[in-house]
């Protein structure tokens, strides 16, 4: 057994628990969480799920903890993050905790909204706040999760009740201060039938340095539809760990579309898991990053029912001496027959010192399925270049259309409006063409 060492989260924490008045379940679970990091720590580049991914620029950072409810964040700030068509169903975070008062739900009347505090003084909601917080992200995953664990205080839990077809996308908005760490942490819980898009956000609003820890847990019950938006476009000179699981139930789906542009060092683990038969995920991304950014994805489908199908494709465009990581695994368990699953990494180094490990896997038990996974890591065809240029257009802008074309599949799976140009934006001004 390993020894228990004290970190500079260890005072913290006992001064957050001190301030806090929550039910004894969550006490003694953000003890248990705590309990275990001071264990394992931030994980290595010795475990073999962080061998190309180093975090100890992490690990030798000092934060400051916000314990009081305040920010210099002002909501003229907040507004310029708001997509347009969320302009009243829009949730804010400062500094890792749900600020309701900062918020607009005024479209979201059939959604239950609570902060934690509030559902545990809801006799309905705590029951499945205590049954759910927890039990797809386990805070054993690693030192981040059993961090961001330890650390629950005042999280979001988002209730959509049954056959509730949600109009308005509702979009989380994430904002953290310079020097600070946040541990933002969402419960979203849809019943059978129910219908909703989410987008969520991540920030900055300064390129200043920061630590941004989420954990994000979505449960989606049978014949539910969630169509799920995550954008990182957290400073360059920050750190940003995000652990997503999804469980799907029978005739459920989950499409879910990542996209990577912020933060020096960037990790995110997402998961789907298949709860019962005849689910669907779908689980694409983008990560676009140069410099010397380093940004790290790791997934797992995890095929535990029959007859369930899962799609994913993810494309990375890595310029300068940044490096990125994809590690993504499919398992098919024993009983899992009749399933039907394809992943796909695609890369594009713009730059002779860009870096790519990327690592797809299978590991199928069962006869009955059909899979398929690839990768690829190239650089741009100097035929495609010569074509363009052929029909008049210079070097560099050849070179930004077919780059733009490569991330373009992945950007259109967007359909809210606002948020897709400002990501064709944001890819273009990257790329140096203009609009």
């Amino acid at each position: 057994m390993q020894v228990k060492r004290e970190t500079v989260y260890n005072e913290i924490f006992r001064i957050s628990a001190s301030q806090t008045n929550q039910p004894e379940w969550l006490k003694e679970l953000r003890t248990e969480a705590l309990s275990f990091f001071s264990e394992v720590g931030f994980p290595s580049v010795e475990d073999e799920e962080w061998k190309y991914t180093n975090v100890a620029p992490i690990a030798r950072e000092t934060f400051q903890y916000d314990f009081k409810v305040e920010s210099k964040i002002s909501e003229e700030t907040i507004s310029k993050f708001v997509l347009e068509e969320a302009k009243k169903s829009f949730l804010v975070f400062l500094n890792g905790r749900f600020r309701p008062e900062f918020s607009n739900a005024q479209s979201l009347a059939d959604v239950k909204i609570a902060s934690f505090t509030q559902a545990f003084n809801d006799p309905d909601l705590q029951k499945t706040l205590q049954q759910k917080l927890g039990s797809l992200v386990d805070y054993r995953k690693n030192g981040f999760t059993a961090l961001n664990t330890a650390f629950i205080e005042e999280g979001l839990f988002l209730f959509i009740p049954r056959d509730k077809i949600i109009e308005s996308p509702i979009q989380l908005v994430f904002l953290t201060e310079n020097e600070k760490i946040a541990f933002p942490r969402c419960l979203i819980v849809m019943e059978e039938g129910s219908e909703a898009t989410l987008i969520e956000s991540y920030n900055r609003n300064q390129e200043g340095k920061y630590f941004t820890n989420a954990v994000i847990e979505i449960s989606i019950a049978n014949e539910a539809k969630l169509k799920h938006y995550r954008v990182q476009r957290e400073s360059h000179n920050s750190f940003h760990v995000t652990t997503t699981c999804a469980e799907v139930q029978c005739g459920s789906v989950y499409d879910s579309t990542n996209i990577t542009l912020g933060a020096k060092l960037s990790r995110h683990d997402v998961i789907a898991i298949f709860k019962a038969e005849g689910g669907q995920a779908f689980v694409d991304g983008l990560y676009l990053v140069s410099g010397e950014q380093h940004s790290d994805t790791h997934s797992v489908i995890d095929h535990v029912f029959p007859n369930c199908l899962s799609r994913q494709n993810y494309k990375g465009i890595v310029d300068g001496k940044a490096r990125a990581v994809f590690n993504g695994k499919i398992f098919v368990r024993e009983n899992a027959h009749g399933t039907d699953a394809q992943q796909s990494n695609k890369n594009l180094l713009l730059s002779n010192e860009a870096r790519v490990d990327t690592k797809p896997q299978l590991e199928i038990f069962n006869d009955d399925v059909r899979c398929s996974h690839g990768a690829t890591v190239g650089q741009l065809e100097e035929e495609e270049i010569f074509y363009l240029m052929s029909r008049g257009l210079h070097h560099s802008l050849a070179e930004n259309l077919l780059t733009y074309g490569f991330a373009e599949e992945i950007v259109n799976k967007i359909e809210v409006d606002s948020l897709k140009s400002q990501l064709d934006e944001a890819l273009l001004n990257r790329l140096k063409a203009k609009l």
